[in-house]
């Protein structure tokens, strides 16, 4: 089960899939409410946030937990962007099941809008925008100031906006996303990740100057 208050840390237990949406009455469902609440609180009365999901390595469920969250916020009848910026190992066009012949890579390089690429979804006001085709040279794109732009004119239109990125430790890109959002998540995974990156992890959002305002700590799972 999920514990805690958000900004301390939370726990998931064994789930696969978008459980916040296909089973919504669920004690996962719920334990993603909580922690949309407590996002609510930290943000305060401000809208428009612009929120990176991050975590030191690979398979620690980061992309299945900020699927999860976007469509609990969404059910919350806020307009939500989620954003697949992990250029090299994408992964919410499979959770979705959608395609991903066109996404975030056409919007950065000036060949399609972003209202062309981004996919209207049947749950609550959540639009998703994949990653699209894949660069041999990812930082080249997400540190760009297109990317910037792209940010602030999701942001007029958003309620918020959540980042699905790169593993921090192995990509630069998330370390420049982390510099531009308005707070950062870090996934965990309870038994897998390993203590010395979670605190590197730490110091180098700190030198980002980053806002760390929760950690979830995936127990057992996605």
């Amino acid at each position: 089960m999920i514990h805690s208050l958000f900004k301390q840390h939370s726990k998931i237990i064994k789930q696969s899939g978008i459980t916040t949406h296909s089973y919504p009455d669920s004690i996962i469902s719920e334990q993603f409410r909580t922690i949309r609440t407590n996002l609510q609180f930290i943000n305060g009365v401000n809208k428009n946030q612009i929120i990176l999901v991050t975590s030191p390595g690979h398979s620690e469920g980061k992309s299945t937990i900020v699927a999860n969250l976007a469509i609990s916020v969404a059910q919350n009848k806020d307009r939500v962007l989620l954003i697949d910026t992990n250029l090299k190992k994408p992964a919410l066009h499979s959770i979705f099941n959608v395609e991903n012949t066109a996404g975030l890579t056409d919007v950065l390089r000036g060949k399609l809008s972003l209202e062309e690429t981004v996919m209207h979804t049947d749950i609550g006001r959540l639009d998703v925008l994949t990653s699209g085709s894949l660069p041999a040279i990812s930082s080249d794109l997400i540190g760009s100031m297109a990317m910037f732009d792209l940010l602030q004119k999701a942001s007029k239109k958003y309620n918020i906006i959540l980042i699905d990125s790169p593993p921090f430790l192995e990509l630069s890109d998330t370390q420049i996303l982390a510099s531009v959002c308005d707070g950062v998540i870090l996934v965990v995974k309870s038994g897998k990740t390993d203590a010395k990156k979670a605190i590197e992890t730490k110091r180098q959002l700190d030198l980002a100057r980053a806002k760390i305002i929760g950690v979830v700590i995936n127990e057992k799972l996605f």
